[in-house]
């Protein structure tokens, strides 16, 4: 689309419950800088994402060059926006009511702009698997469809913390004798406590992030334990599923991200691994994407 003759910068943000990028770009997609701050999403709070988006935007100007005249500000930049938590209608609405000042401005879920810049803005699916897990398919129509992100623990198959949590239950169950110790209950232990009380300690403390710290165990103890090469075997197939569920027909090229995504992609049965191609483009490539009409999604 074409924008208003005030605007000079693109700047695309990639928010994150763990960080923030932006990447500064001319109107030709140049990019100029980029910078990196703390967590923004939504989840944590609207204050905190406004604040670190802008110290990412404040770092990616600083990393560009200093002659540029006018200098990218509030009022000359189209800011697009992929951000955790913004299909939260509640969380969506108050961001946008904190928006600090700019004129123009274009905001989307993080995953939605993993999808747009994985297929540079073309119909495609995308399955991230990471910490968490979502899937999110956009076709010729403009049409789109989503599948999974629940959050843990309810959700989140196929994802980092849902096998650590997989994991723990295996160590929890061979800890009181209703399975035998194997060398992924021992790991876990050995990486958590062995005995039964701090077992318990640690579990009444954990988060989300916590138990994803323990899935490259399961990795490591895949070709020693079975019990270890089921759980890969279960988040292969609950990938599948997710994929699945965005691309009944499987007519869509598939890009799987992600931590745990990309370890096991290639285990994807031939029917999905015949959808996989290489990803074209990350999240900050979608947001600069992100449409600025008054019909976009903000």
């Amino acid at each position: 689309m074409t924008l208003p003759s005030h605007i000079h910068y693109r700047v695309g943000i990639d928010g994150g419950g763990s960080s923030t990028r932006a990447r500064l770009t001319l109107l030709d997609g140049t990019v100029l800088g980029e910078g990196k701050a703390g967590a923004s999403g939504l989840m944590q709070g609207v204050a905190q994402a406004w604040r670190n988006i802008q110290y990412a935007i404040d770092r990616a100007v600083h990393a560009s060059p200093l002659d540029r005249q006018p200098p990218p500000n509030l009022h000359n930049c189209a800011l697009g926006i992929g951000i955790a938590g913004f299909n939260h209608s509640t969380w969506r609405a108050a961001f946008l009511d904190a928006n600090p000042g700019y004129s123009t401005l274009a905001a989307d879920t993080d995953a939605y702009t993993a999808l747009l810049g994985a297929h540079r803005g073309q119909p495609g699916a995308l399955v991230i698997a990471g910490t968490g897990t979502v899937a999110l398919a956009l076709f010729a129509d403009g049409t789109r469809s989503a599948a999974g992100g629940w959050g843990f623990p309810s959700g989140d198959e196929g994802g980092g913390a849902v096998l650590g949590l997989r994991a723990v239950n295996l160590a929890q169950r061979a800890a009181d004798g209703r399975r035998a110790p194997s060398p992924l209950t021992r790991a876990v232990h050995q990486a958590i406590g062995r005995s039964d009380n701090a077992l318990l300690a640690w579990c009444c403390e954990a988060s989300q992030s916590d138990f994803a710290r323990l899935a490259p165990l399961v990795f490591d103890c895949e070709t020693q334990d079975p019990a270890a090469a089921q759980l890969l075997l279960d988040a292969v197939r609950d990938i599948e599923r997710l994929a699945q569920a965005v691309d009944r027909d499987n007519a869509l090229p598939l890009v799987v991200r992600g931590s745990i995504g990309q370890r096991l992609s290639e285990r994807l049965s031939p029917f999905h691994q015949a959808c996989l191609v290489t990803p074209k483009g990350d999240a900050l490539d979608g947001a600069l994407q992100l449409d600025f009409s008054p019909r976009s999604p903000v």
